[in-house]
């Protein structure tokens, strides 16, 4: 096991992590980081360590705030004390999460104390987190400005448009910026604790804790390898839609701009300009996701079919080029995706 301490706070003094809730915001999101931060601190007890986190719910006031769900989770700890306790440089460090909500320009349209709070207490801790929606609060805040950052995928293009001084990932599952950390949707908040475990407590540490919960470490790709075929489902156009929908189904075929565009009977140009206002990225881009996907679910479920085979049944010319679309998006070659998630690699 790696041993080095938490870089972020002395040894032997537990990491403060500042849970910021209101009415509303997204369940799993909060309990699934909280989750996160408590295996840890057992994996630590096992290695005769002490706890590496404290975790606490902050909310306006104190007391029962409702979730998205059944849940509600009780606030011990309201924002005007923590922000006192920043001001005052309390002993251990503290890094805050703001949770993300369905709702989330209603939310944020009846919360502008919150936005006026996150961008005081910012640059007093160590690391402040917005997971999925919640990156509107930093962004509204003005400290995402000239920064990167990642929020779900369905609000992405939302965010860029009112905030175009924020570089928008939309398909990242988390963004690290400096002391600014964003997550894409939902699950993708246990990936960013799973990442500032391994932050603070190395890899071997943080890889316990994924197998607790039965998770990869590092999820391969982005978030849009999760919503290629919703996206197109997305748009109300009827001829972008029939072209998604053929691509889908077609992906050996070739598919060239023109190609596309003869199929929605407009012109290369046109075609091209309807695509990304209806879906928000460009017809080239939607292929190679699409290729991406067919070419996953083939290498996880046929183990023996040859590279080559699967570059053709995509579309791709080459297994070169498969690999290409690979390491340029997944950020691992084909063979490698296969060994590790695939039906061998799953037993």
């Amino acid at each position: 096991m790696d041993h080095h301490p938490p870089h972020h706070h002395p040894a032997g003094q537990p990491h403060r992590i500042d849970l910021v809730v209101y009415p509303g915001f997204k369940a799993l999101e909060a309990v699934g980081p909280m989750s996160v931060f408590d295996y840890a601190n057992v994996h630590l007890r096992q290695h005769g360590r002490p706890d590496g986190y404290t975790v606490r719910v902050v909310a306006a006031q104190a007391g029962a705030v409702q979730s998205d769900t059944l849940m509600a989770l009780t606030a011990t700890h309201t924002l005007a004390e923590l922000e006192q306790q920043q001001g005052h440089g309390d002993g251990p460090g503290c890094t805050v999460v703001l949770v993300g909500s369905r709702n989330i320009e209603q939310v944020l349209a009846a919360s502008p104390d919150l936005v006026a709070w996150a961008a005081r207490v910012a640059p007093r801790v160590d690391r402040m987190i917005a997971l999925c929606s919640g990156s509107f609060f930093l962004a509204a805040a003005g400290l995402l400005d000239g920064r990167r950052a990642a929020t779900h995928w369905s609000v992405a293009a939302l965010l860029r448009q009112r905030y175009p001084a924020i570089d928008v990932d939309p398909d990242a599952i988390y963004v690290r910026d400096g002391p600014l950390w964003t997550s894409a949707g939902v699950t993708a908040g246990i990936d960013l604790a799973l990442a500032l475990v391994e932050d603070d407590f190395g890899h071997a540490l943080a890889l316990e804790v994924a197998r607790d919960l039965v998770m990869y470490l590092k999820r391969p790709g982005g978030q849009s390898q999760f919503s290629v075929q919703l996206a197109s489902q997305g748009t109300a156009h009827r001829d972008i839609q029939a072209v998604q929908t053929w691509v889908l189904e077609n992906l050996q075929e070739p598919m060239s701009l023109a190609a596309l565009a003869d199929r929605a009977a407009m012109s290369e140009r046109h075609f091209r300009r309807v695509f990304v206002q209806e879906t928000g990225q460009t017809p080239s881009a939607f292929v190679d996701a699409a290729r991406l996907e067919g070419a996953r679910r083939l290498l996880e479920s046929q183990s023996t079919l040859p590279l080559k085979t699967v570059a053709a049944r995509v579309g791709m010319g080459s297994e070169q080029a498969l690999r290409q679309l690979f390491v340029r998006h997944l950020g691992i070659a084909p063979q490698a995706y296969r060994e590790r998630f695939g039906g061998q690699g799953r037993r």
